[in-house]
């Protein structure tokens, strides 16, 4: 992961809407699945955090060719308190931000933690493909997070469901730096 941050304005925006109208095509095929084996799952963390799955999106089979997973964290302003839980049920509205990008094969959407973060940990097909949605979805993200809070980690060549069910298939060269999206053993 080197420098992160947001692509650039109109190269941000012109890849959401094209995932938007990318979408609707999915649905339409009734591509899309909401299934439920992962959901209530507690996954924790190595910074000491962790979260319940509260959703599961999916495309197809969910299984990526390339694979990699990928982790987005952000905190969102003004949500506190039993704003959480509206927010979660709302959620679902935002499905067309991500499932239309290229590369996208499916998400575990987590419930805040204890420092009031959401997660998302997806299994993405192609590390630059994963890249260019976190970077495109930064801009949506910033509207709604407080400043400072966005970030992404892209782990190449591991499945999403491998990761968390052995933390150890990871790396960690930068530990501190790195706690935040790495799963913790025995989640």
């Amino acid at each position: 992961m080197g420098e992160q941050g947001p692509l650039a304005p109109g190269e941000a925006w012109r890849a959401v809407a094209a995932c938007f109208l990318t979408t609707f095509a999915l649905l339409s095929r009734h591509r899309i699945r909401l299934p439920k084996e992962h959901v209530g799952v507690r996954l924790g963390f190595a910074d000491g955090t962790g979260a319940r799955v509260y959703r599961e999106t999916r495309l197809g089979s969910g299984l990526a060719k390339d694979p990699c997973t990928l982790v987005v964290t952000f905190r969102l302003r003004l949500v506190r308190g039993p704003a959480h839980a509206l927010f979660r049920r709302e959620s679902l509205l935002n499905t067309p931000l991500f499932v239309g990008f290229p590369g996208f094969t499916s998400k575990l959407w987590l419930a805040h933690d204890e420092r009031d973060r959401y997660r998302g940990v997806y299994e993405w097909d192609g590390p630059r493909r994963a890249e260019h949605y976190a970077r495109s979805l930064w801009r949506v993200l910033a509207l709604v997070s407080v400043p400072g809070s966005i970030r992404y980690a892209v782990v190449p060549g591991l499945r999403r469901d491998d990761v968390i069910a052995d933390p150890r298939l990871v790396e960690a060269p930068e530990p501190e730096a790195s706690a935040w999206w790495r799963t913790a053993a025995g989640t």
